[in-house]
């Protein structure tokens, strides 16, 4: 399967498996095979000889056997999130059977996947997602809407009427009272005078 048919996800972890304690994801296994044909005789040397251990080290996998006259031999593997597998598994010794349901045991019951990259970060940001309200005072939660106060138009810069009336204040917090000279008395005359 080339990799542009294959569909493609980030690095998950099941559940934060492995937390507080490991859970094996496979729920059960359904073993399919037929008692007399030969193409099912690795299946049957299995459940005479390794089915025991299985059930035995795995006791949250519930394990099935179901014989079907000359049918192929089939396993179902079942996983907690509800995907499901089926494998053939006809004409294969014990060893190899034991293999694969040890593969499917360990899987994680995602379905097989291209991987975009390596690592996922589900916040990438240490301070979290962003919304609308993140730097805001938690008090505007609590408004009504449309508000007055809310609602005013707030400039970024000052306009130049701002600028004239600063001017004129620090020039007169600067220039002490003399006799003489002309003094600015109002807002009006700098207004003029420019």
């Amino acid at each position: 399967m080339s990799k542009k048919s294959m569909p493609s996800t980030f690095v998950k972890n099941v559940v934060q498996n492995g937390i507080g304690r490991y859970v094996c994801q496979l729920q059960r296994v359904k073993l399919t095979f037929c008692k007399t044909a030969g193409t099912s005789r690795g299946v049957r040397d299995f459940v005479e000889n390794h089915l025991l251990d299985f059930t035995n080290n795995n006791p949250g996998v519930v394990v099935y056997l179901q014989p079907k006259r000359r049918q192929p031999a089939y396993m179902y593997a079942e996983y907690l999130n509800g995907y499901k597998e089926k494998f053939c598994i006809d004409n294969m010794n014990k060893d190899q059977i034991c293999k694969w349901i040890e593969t499917y045991r360990s899987r994680s019951g995602v379905p097989i996947m291209r991987m975009r990259k390596q690592w996922h970060t589900d916040t990438p940001s240490v301070q979290g997602v962003w919304h609308p309200f993140m730097f805001k005072d938690p008090q505007i939660n609590r408004k009504t809407f449309p508000n007055e106060e809310l609602s005013r138009f707030l400039p970024a810069e000052p306009s130049a009427t701002e600028q004239v009336l600063k001017m004129f204040e620090e020039q007169k917090k600067e220039i002490p009272s003399q006799g003489p000279t002309k003094k600015l008395h109002s807002k009006d005359d700098v207004l003029q005078s420019k």
